[in-house]
C-alpha cells in the first residue's frame, strides 16, 4: 500500500511537470510567433518526452518543427514560421551539426546550376564519336614503328603444311579398323 502511494505520488508529480511544461512551450512559441525578425528558434537540448510535446504545440500553432543532434543527451527542437519553412539543404546543414549559412548555400546552389549548364553543353554538342579515345598504334608506335604493321601484313603466308604431321612422327601406323579389331579381340579374351 505504501508503495502504490508512492508511486502514484510520482505519477501525479511527472503528470504536473509535464502540464508546467506544455505551459512554458506554449509560452515561447507564442513569443517566437509574434517575434517579427525570427524565421526560426532552436530550443535548448531536452529529452524524448519534451520533444514530443514541443513538436505538439508546434503544430498546434502551426509551426513547422524538427529534432536534430545525434544522441539522446544532445538532440534538441528547432522550430520554423511556415513561411520560412527550411529546405532540404537547410536540414541537410542542420542534421551535420552546422551552422545554416543561406550566402554559402546560394554560392554552392549557382556553383551546381553552372555545372548543369556545363553538362547540358556538352550533351548538346552531340555525342562523343564512338571507339577509343586514341589509336593505340600512337601509344605502341616506339616498339612497333609506323609501317610495323604494313611490312607485316605483305610478307604473311599461309604455311601449307599446318596441321599435317609426318608420318614418321606417328607413334601408331595401324589404320583404325585395325586398332578396332584389336580392342575387340581383347575384350573377348576377357
Amino acid at each position: 500500500p505504501e508503495q502504490a502511494a508512492r508511486m502514484k505520488k510520482l505519477q501525479e508529480q511527472e503528470k504536473r511537470q509535464k502540464v508546467e511544461f506544455r505551459k512554458r512551450m506554449e509560452q515561447e512559441v507564442s513569443q517566437f510567433i509574434q517575434a517579427t525578425g525570427e524565421p526560426r528558434r532552436r530550443f535548448q537540448p531536452m529529452n524524448k518526452i519534451e520533444r514530443s510535446i514541443l513538436h505538439d504545440v508546434a503544430e498546434v500553432a502551426g509551426l513547422t518543427s524538427f529534432s536534430f543532434g545525434d544522441d539522446e543527451d544532445s538532440r534538441y527542437v528547432m522550430v520554423f514560421k511556415k513561411e520560412f519553412a527550411p529546405s532540404d539543404e537547410e536540414l541537410e546543414a542542420y542534421r551535420r551539426g552546422e551552422e545554416w549559412d543561406p550566402a554559402r548555400a546560394e554560392e554552392r546552389r549557382r556553383l551546381r546550376e553552372l555545372a548543369a549548364q556545363q553538362e547540358e553543353a556538352e550533351l548538346e554538342s552531340g555525342p562523343a564519336p564512338p571507339g577509343p579515345p586514341n589509336d593505340y598504334k600512337d601509344k605502341y608506335r616506339h616498339l612497333i614503328g609506323s609501317d610495323a604493321a604494313k611490312a607485316a601484313a605483305r610478307t604473311m603466308e599461309a604455311n601449307k603444311a599446318y596441321g599435317c604431321v609426318p608420318v614418321a612422327n606417328k607413334r601408331d601406323t595401324r589404320s583404325i579398323e585395325e586398332a578396332m579389331n584389336e580392342i575387340r579381340a581383347k575384350k573377348r579374351l576377357r
